[in-house]
């Protein structure tokens, strides 16, 4: 069963669940969006680009975070992705991820985008 996330139940009561390329994206945003450190039983998890939203942007925090994000894709999801290019953009306060990647098992070529912002 491929859990739903963030979790949550579905309208018989149960734990929702999803589909293979449904489960993928929630896995990419749990690793794009945690910090290292937050979880207490896998402190290196995450990738932590959440602290970018007030960085200043510049063409070295930019390239950093794509080898950064690419690293803690292929360290967390490696198995089940290929990542071919990530694209992280930080407009005022609005953090923009594009994420282009194949799915191992299906073979297929997936582009997803992750928006964050802050909210006081």
């Amino acid at each position: 069963m491929l859990i739903d996330y963030p979790f949550q139940f579905n309208s018989c009561g149960r734990t929702a669940s999803n589909d293979d390329d449904k489960h993928i994206r929630d896995l990419i945003e749990q690793v794009l969006f945690t910090s290292p450190s937050e979880r207490i039983n896998r402190p290196n998890f995450g990738c932590g680009v959440m602290k970018l939203i007030f960085a200043p942007n510049s063409d070295a925090l930019a390239d950093a975070t794509n080898v950064t994000v690419q690293g803690a894709l292929q360290q967390w999801l490696g198995d089940l992705i290929q990542v071919e290019s990530v694209d992280v953009r930080n407009d005022d306060e609005i953090l923009r991820i594009t994420l282009q990647y194949t799915a191992r098992k299906t073979q297929q070529r997936k582009v997803a985008q992750f928006v964050k912002g802050w909210n006081p």
